[in-house]
């Protein structure tokens, strides 16, 4: 299987097959990434395969401004460029009016609006936390707790020697990352 890298300067050199290679092999990834992160309100008109083929044809657009350092940059530029994607739909969903009839015999299932907030708050404060890692522990927890990647896959996607550097990585990673969203929690 050929690298990221070189199919992005392939795809820089104009080689329409290697823009194919990339978004065969990243779509599903992005997809089950973005599944059930956007909100059922801002689902409007936009839903996650939307989302999905709008941040790989900004990602292509812009190529000329990335830069691959190694392997899984390129799978953090998309998930950051597929983050703000879902965040502006929010923002736009919470522009607009919320059109919804009300049945008399409507049962609440959903979330008091004190779980909602602790439930953003947990999110803000991973949000916060992740980006105070450095690059390389940002990208261990991506790619192994948000993408699900395997050990031997973040290994071959930090350029990490085996798997289990990988796992280290990112276990020391995930330790930095809970000290900081303790820290945030304390201070709140």
């Amino acid at each position: 299987m050929e690298s990221t890298s070189k199919l992005l300067a392939r795809l820089r050199k104009g080689d329409l097959a290697a823009r194919d290679w990339i978004l065969a092999r990243y779509r599903p990834t992005l997809h089950r990434w973005a599944h059930g992160r956007l909100p059922s309100r801002a689902r409007g008109l936009v839903d996650t395969d939307d989302l999905v083929q709008i941040t790989l044809i900004r990602a292509l657009n812009r190529l000329e401004a990335f830069e691959p350092r190694h392997e899984g940059a390129f799978l953090a530029y998309l998930r950051q460029i597929l983050l703000n994607q879902i965040r502006e739909e929010v923002r736009r969903a919470l522009r607009r009016p919320e059109q919804k009839e009300i049945g008399h015999d409507l049962e609440d299932c959903g979330r008091s609006p004190l779980e909602e907030a602790i439930g953003k708050e947990l999110v803000s404060r991973y949000e916060i936390a992740l980006g105070r890692l450095t690059r390389h522990q940002q990208e261990a927890v991506v790619l192994r707790i948000e993408f699900g990647f395997t050990y031997q896959q973040v290994a071959e996607a930090l350029d990490r020697p085996t798997p289990n550097a990988a796992r280290l990585m990112v276990t020391r990673a995930l330790l930095r990352l809970a000290s900081l969203m303790h820290e945030f929690e304390r201070e709140a």
